[in-house]
């Protein structure tokens, strides 16, 4: 089934725009989800809506929104009143700024679109803006309103057109400063060569079909045992951490393939293991 935009206007510099597609760049289409069910009756469970004080059921059509100011004292908003502050959709991606990729931490990017020409219309300036930002080597940074919010994004280079990521905004990323954490010591020399030589030995390329989810995996296998009717075996209980003290250079040591106690000379086998295990 092909996909469907997300989103469709204009993508804006300055005075050249041309219509532009977003397509949601992942999916949780393939994701197994449940549903709660009553193994008495076979039936799904319907939720209701119920007040908390009386215990009645309330027509969800009865409800209006409201935003908690003091335990249990609330500020209630019907639909007109929120639609009023809503910001239009302009349907344009207006780009305000370029920037280097290392520039933008991690931390704030969010979801990725996949940003295509719309038609035929425009397509000359949509390869003139992203030739011009690959010779660059330049991400651009806009402002664009997805379902009443506005939401500002970078645009950069991918092989067949670009891609477009919304990002958070400073007050949705936590810094570091705010979560409890010891100071670091100084790493031992011997210490950081052997773990040095550890990465070297299970350094390669980033190959997202290497890292499937297991849980997903074993729940597929599960559910097709459950059609066949075959018995559920209960899963091995994982070793327990017995507590004791590592040493850390042995540890690294043994992470290396060595034995105890020689030089850090590199054993290729070992280093094959320790590729597999990861």
């Amino acid at each position: 089934m092909a996909a469907r935009p997300s989103w469709e206007g204009h993508l804006r510099l300055s005075l050249v725009t041309c219509p532009v597609a977003l397509y949601p760049a992942t999916t949780e289409a393939e994701t197994i989800r449940f549903n709660l069910i009553n193994p008495r009756t076979n039936n799904r469970i319907r939720m209701q809506t119920v007040d908390a004080g009386t215990g009645e059921e309330v027509s969800r059509g009865e409800l209006v929104k409201g935003f908690e100011i003091a335990k249990g004292e609330y500020v209630l908003f019907d639909k007109d009143e929120l639609d009023a502050v809503k910001l239009e959709s302009t349907r344009i991606i207006d780009i305000e700024k370029f920037v280097p990729r290392a520039s933008i931490d991690r931390l704030y990017w969010d979801t990725p679109y996949h940003l295509v020409p719309s038609g035929k219309t425009g397509v000359e300036a949509f390869a003139v803006i992203r030739e011009a930002m690959k010779v660059r080597n330049t991400v651009a940074l806009g402002r664009l309103v997805m379902s009443t919010r506005e939401r500002v994004c970078a645009i950069e280079i991918e092989e067949a057109g670009l891609v477009l990521t919304t990002l958070r905004t400073a007050e949705e990323v936590r810094d570091v400063s705010e979560v409890a954490h010891p100071d670091l010591p100084k790493p031992d020399k011997q210490m950081l060569a052997i773990a040095g030589k550890i990465i070297e030995q299970q350094s390669g390329e980033f190959d997202p079909a290497e890292f499937t989810d297991r849980y997903e995996e074993a729940l597929r296998t599960l559910i097709e045992e459950k059609k066949k009717g075959k018995p559920v075996k209960a899963a091995a209980k994982p070793a327990n951490d017995d507590g004791k003290v590592i040493d850390l250079m042995e540890a690294l040591r043994k992470s290396l393939g060595q034995a105890p106690g020689k030089g850090a000379q590199r054993r290729k086998p070992a280093a094959k293991r320790g590729r597999r295990a990861a």
